[in-house]
């Protein structure tokens, strides 16, 4: 079958940098269902995409779908052909359904018995045809989160759609889609380039090279990122790159040529984070450092454009930058006018949900955790009176100028401002790192106060949304509550906390949002689903650590109300399961746990009734692993936890090997199921051993 090389290009007006990835990565995966569900073979896809255009092209896409022959089996031939032979009412009506005439059945055996089949066979139709008719239903199913339509047209997409390119080898596919007819016709750089006429989708990239569009995301951004480089070298300058910013930058542009530009070194006095946010955040400039790291009065930016009038471009830039810095030299003289307390009050004024009062509320809900936490851990007194503190203050810069500016500089800002007003060093390092961790892979607090106030501030967030009824919902996570439990989980994990656990903290928030008047449901059910809640972002954490998953199982049925002490027992078990005498440890307390369901769960053990000497033993034996296993778990000991319970396991087969548990005296019985009840109860504190599977 022949192949060809097909080009898809949407041209339209410029996107914004954020929608452009989801964009791109949307047309390959509807082109690839679409190809994969109308039989069309193709080789490998290449994306492409600027602010201007979404493209691929696919190499070696087949001329026509697949031929197509099969089978269909119909009615039983007792119902199919009557007395005489001739075809019923029922053949017949299946032949119309399949599209085939009576001559065309036949009569086959199936699983014992004689039924009607059609057989058919359809020819595979040409993928010009196909791209014709169908193309503009798969583009019109590309989705962004904001749409618009323009003139009269019913079609919404992201930015309004100026041409289309669909170019068959060297064939041009006339696709029609949002008032546009597809031809073999692109456009270049908006100012710089011109019109283009494509032979082969082969031409595609050179072709726009030439024409000054970077069309291949990857070389835009590495093109970028070399040319800060060179500025590097030939300046001597450091020039930090967020991934993020030039993942922005490469979206904003087609033909990128960056320029620096200089501002007032007098700006140098404000923090070095609001230099570098008012950068990023509103003009998309790089910042530049010397080799020691200090911040240098310039700046970098990425021109949609070529080298000519650079030194234009940068005085407008530097003239726009200079009015930010100004602004926010303002903010950050004006906040520093205004007391912490006089901050602090105002954050009454300030709701945080309609339905559970202000951040002021909110910051008394944290105070109060955070002096429940410092009993459990018996803080000394001047930890206490640094940790109250900075609990009392932690959200006060979310009255400041620069931070109702800047959101992403709360917790940066109430460091600065606190150190300014005289705050222990402690407490205002508190106040930032309580921010932390922000996302995934994001730092963790270093110091006990941060830590504290962290987690009780998270916690609260997660708590009283859930009190109130608002929970994530599929991918749906408006409040970040998923990256504030896995805050909570990572933070706890990192501390290892013997005295706090998950549970007690849920009940303390929960009492305390009852006692305001915030809980508006059942307060079981509550927690119930915050548990469940927490178990899954302890999941997450597991399979980040690359735990196998019927291990993630077996210690997730168990106690979890400290997750540093899951992490510990699932790496046991990974070491273990390695060995292979962990099998026999597995089937020994499954079989217990098995049948120690069978028995009175009332029942106890009574000595006196233990005939067999393997009973007296493996009585004796669980009392030893009992003591040990309370002693280890004290402890925090996972692996220790792990050998006390793993000792029983000779015990327990011998105890299988000698004794009939089913006994017929119903005493005798529920007395050596009330053994290995308590060998049950042993064991799932550390993990359901009858998660784990073994190969066959």
């Amino acid at each position: 079958m022949a192949e060809r090389d097909l080009l898809l290009e949407i041209g339209c007006e410029e996107m914004p940098a954020r929608f452009v990835e989801g964009g791109m990565k949307q047309l390959e995966e509807k082109l690839n269902h679409w190809f994969d569900g109308h039989r069309i073979t193709y080789g490998s896809i290449r994306t492409y995409a600027t602010p201007r255009r979404l493209a691929v092209i696919i190499e070696k896409v087949a001329d026509r779908q697949a031929d197509v022959e099969e089978e269909v089996r119909g009615p039983a031939k007792r119902i199919a052909v009557d007395e005489e032979g001739n075809w019923t009412k029922a053949a017949l009506g299946f032949a119309r359904k399949q599209g085939v005439s009576a001559e065309e059945l036949q009569l086959d055996e199936h699983k014992g018995e004689t039924y009607v089949f059609a057989r058919k066979f359809q020819r595979g139709l040409p993928t010009v045809d196909l791209l014709k008719e169908e193309l503009s239903e798969v583009l019109g199913n590309i989705h962004f989160p904001k749409t618009m339509r323009w003139g009269d047209r019913r079609t919404r997409f992201i930015r309004p759609v100026r041409w289309l390119v669909c170019l068959f080898g060297q064939e041009s596919v006339s696709v029609q889609w949002a008032g546009v007819t597809a031809s073999n016709r692109t456009r270049g750089h908006r100012f710089l380039g011109e019109e283009i006429t494509l032979d082969t989708p082969s031409d595609y990239v050179d072709a726009l090279r030439n024409e000054w569009v970077l069309v291949d995301v990857k070389e835009r951004r590495d093109e970028i990122r070399n040319q800060l480089k060179r500025m590097e070298e030939e300046h001597g300058w450091n020039i930090p790159i967020d991934e993020g910013l030039l993942n922005e930058v490469t979206h904003l542009v087609e033909y990128p040529t960056a320029l620096f530009g200089r501002f007032e070194e007098s700006f140098l006095e404000l923090p070095a984070a609001v230099l570098i946010t008012t950068m990023r955040e509103h003009q998309r400039y790089f910042p530049v450092e010397d080799q020691n790291g200090h911040l240098l009065p310039y700046f970098v930016t990425v021109r949609n454009g070529d080298h000519r009038s650079l030194d234009i471009v940068a005085k407008g830039n530097e003239k726009v930058l200079s009015a930010r810095l100004a602004d926010a030299r303002f903010f950050y003289e004006e906040d520093q006018k205004l007391s912490i307390e006089k901050a602090v009050s105002k954050l009454d004024q300030v709701v945080y949900f309609e339905d559970l009062g202000t951040i002021g509320d909110q910051v008394r809900r944290i105070r109060h955790l955070v002096k429940e936490l410092a009993e459990w851990l018996d803080l000394k007194k001047e930890e206490r009176t640094n940790l109250f503190r900075a609990a009392e203050i932690c959200k006060f810069d979310l009255s400041t100028l620069m931070v109702d500016e800047f959101p992403e500089l709360s917790g940066v800002m109430g460091e600065e401002y606190a150190i300014k007003a005289g705050e222990n060093p402690e407490v205002a390092r508190g106040i930032m790192e309580h921010h932390y961790p922000r996302f995934s892979s994001d730092q963790l607090p270093e110091g006990m106060i941060g830590s504290l106030i962290s987690l009780a501030d998270k916690m609260d967030a997660v708590v009283s949304a859930f009190a109130i009824g608002i929970q994530p919902t599929g991918s749906q996570d408006p409040y970040g509550l998923r990256r504030r439990a896995s805050g909570v989980v990572q933070i706890m994990v990192g501390q290892g906390w013997n005295e706090i656990t998950l549970t007690e903290i849920i009940d303390l928030c929960l009492n305390r949002l009852e006692m305001d008047g915030w809980l508006k449901r059942e307060k079981e059910e509550v927690k119930k689903e915050l548990i469940s809640f927490f178990t899954l972002r302890m999941k997450a954490l597991l399979q980040e650590e690359n735990i196998r998953y019927d291990l993630i199982d077996a210690v997730l049925e168990s106690d979890i109300s400290r997750p540093r002490m899951v992490l510990d027992k699932a790496k046991v078990l990974t070491e273990e399961v390695e060995k292979e005498s962990f099998k026999t440890i597995v089937e020994g307390f499954s079989r217990a746990a098995n049948l120690a369901a069978k028995g009175d769960p009332d029942a106890k053990i009574d000595g006196d009734l233990l005939e067999k000497w393997s009973e007296r033993k493996l009585f004796a034996a669980i009392k030893t692993a009992s003591e040990r296993f309370e002693s280890a778990r004290n402890n925090q000991d996972a692996r220790e936890m792990f050998e006390a319970i793993s000792k029983l396991a000779t015990v327990i087969h011998d105890f299988f090997d000698e004794v009939l548990v089913m006994a017929d005296d119903e005493v005798t019985r529920q007395n050596r199921l009330a053994l290995l009840r308590e060998i049950d109860r042993l064991t799932s504190g550390f993990a359901a051993f009858n998660k784990i599977v073994f190969a066959s």
